[in-house]
């Protein structure tokens, strides 16, 4: 595991090289710490766990060295397009993850829906956009942008912006932009994927939906309860305003919805199911203007009912059971957002840097990508035993989850202990380097209150 940790590192080395330096042994410091560190992953805690400084060279590494994150994604794309075991049975998942924030002197950082709490709160935005392949079991960062409001690029905001170091050629981007500009990427490097899956947020907006299109993505996009729809061919005759309009949950509680139990796959919980309508329709844009015609697939499930709605943009005769099967897709990015965050300590990060975002962003994105690729290859050396699954009374036997990684990783990387004089120096060292950044913010203080 420690070998495959640097020949991975080694891939993506040319990532962190700027025309000054070459400071990628800090990129490996940073992935051991996301892989190994449990908790406290910020810059003086890796340090001093992994090699007994203060902190002050990864600050520099992430804050201020000028090299690429979207170098890092871009190696991330090259490699799984280059991996056979991918060449079928991808989908991109474009979805945003938000973290709370204590102050708004962080870059990008305002008061905006936060989808966790389900309030609007001061927080951070990233738009991402996640690779899954359901035939292998595999999820991972493909892409990822900051969000950042329209307020931030006001002159208003001009001297945080620069403090912040916002650079001054980005301009604002809406997240449904940020995410068409991801999924021009992902295209554009090659990546194979049979659909692109997004919640409401994305799916409500017709004219996203038609740039999909446009690009002949064959979309699985979630869309609010409240959506029209036609259900009759408006080309057939010319429909007066509101004619033949529903609302998609109209169409879920009306008595002549035919349901279907499908059995979907397999899954380490059981057999997954659910009862599913499908409709073709029309949905009706603003100005009562009537798109294309879509598949509109309804999902029901639980007790009580909860219903989902996604418009599918496939052919005519797609079968149902691709486009069932299609529309439960972004169960992927809850793992994904899950493992980034809860083994490898995506949402611990608390620099206030745009720069330093990006490249945590980036990181986090290949530690992802290792993982992923990691069980990927240890599931292909060790192929799942019949007889244990028969023995244990299952039909699919637990995959390697990264909570099991980072143990294994543990394991052959273990934090070093210090000796009683490592620790003493370490110790006088961050007190030294606390009283100097002390005096330093009360002699800023005091020149502030001298200039007014």
């Amino acid at each position: 595991m420690g070998a495959r940790l640097h020949h991975f590192w080694q891939r993506f080395q040319h990532c962190f090289a700027t025309r000054t330096r070459d400071s990628s042994l800090l990129a490996h410091d940073y992935l051991r710490a996301q892989l190994t560190i449990d908790r406290k992953r910020n810059f003086a805690n890796i340090e001093r766990r992994l090699s007994g400084g203060d902190g002050q060279r990864l600050q520099h590494f992430m804050s201020y060295s000028p090299w690429s994150g979207a170098a890092v994604f871009r190696q991330i794309q090259h490699e799984i397009v280059t991996t056979p075991e991918l060449s079928e049975g991808g989908t991109l998942i474009l979805d945003e993850s938000a973290d709370e924030k204590a102050g708004p002197a962080s870059a990008g950082v305002s008061h905006q829906y936060n989808g966790r709490i389900a309030k609007v709160d001061l927080c951070r935005v990233d738009t991402c956009l996640i690779y899954a392949n359901l035939t292998q079991r595999l999820w991972t960062m493909a892409d990822a942008e900051l969000f950042i409001a329209h307020k931030w690029f006001s002159a208003e905001y001009a001297q945080l912006r620069a403090r912040v170091g916002i650079p001054p050629a980005r301009r604002f981007a809406t997240k449904l932009e940020l995410g068409l500009q991801m999924i021009r990427r992902c295209q554009h490097s090659g990546i194979r994927f049979d659909v692109v899956a997004c919640d409401s947020l994305y799916g409500r907006d017709w004219q996203f939906r038609a740039s999909l299109h446009a690009l002949n993505v064959v979309y699985a996009a979630q869309v609010p309860i409240s959506t029209l729809v036609r259900v009759t061919d408006p080309r057939r005759r010319q429909p007066s305003p509101g004619a033949d309009s529903h609302e998609v949950r109209e169409l879920a509680h009306s008595e002549r919805t035919r349901w279907q139990r499908i059995e979907l796959r397999h899954s380490e919980r059981g057999m997954l199911a659910a009862d599913f309508a499908l409709f073709r329709v029309w949905p009706v844009a603003y100005g009562n203007h009537t798109t294309t015609a879509e598949w509109l697939v309804i999902r029901r499930i639980g007790e009580p009912r909860q219903y989902s709605y996604t418009l599918i943009n496939a052919a005519a005769d797609t079968p149902p059971a691709q486009l069932y099967e299609w529309s439960t897709r972004r169960y992927f990015v809850e793992r994904t957002f899950e493992d980034a965050k809860s083994e490898l300590g995506w949402a611990e990060f608390a620099a206030q840097k745009y720069r330093a975002w990006e490249h945590h962003l980036a990181l986090t994105g290949a530690a992802l990508w290792f993982a992923a690729q990691t069980k990927l290859e240890l599931s292909a050396a060790y192929a799942p035993d019949a007889e244990l699954a028969a023995e244990l009374k299952v039909v699919v036997l637990p995959a390697l989850s990264t909570a099991n990684l980072r143990e294994l990783m543990r394991a052959v990387l273990p934090v070093p202990q210090l000796t009683r004089e490592e620790a003493r120096e370490l110790v006088v060292k961050h007190l030294v380097s606390r009283a100097r950044s002390t005096a330093s913010r009360l002699g800023r203080r005091k020149q502030l209150i001298d200039t007014s």
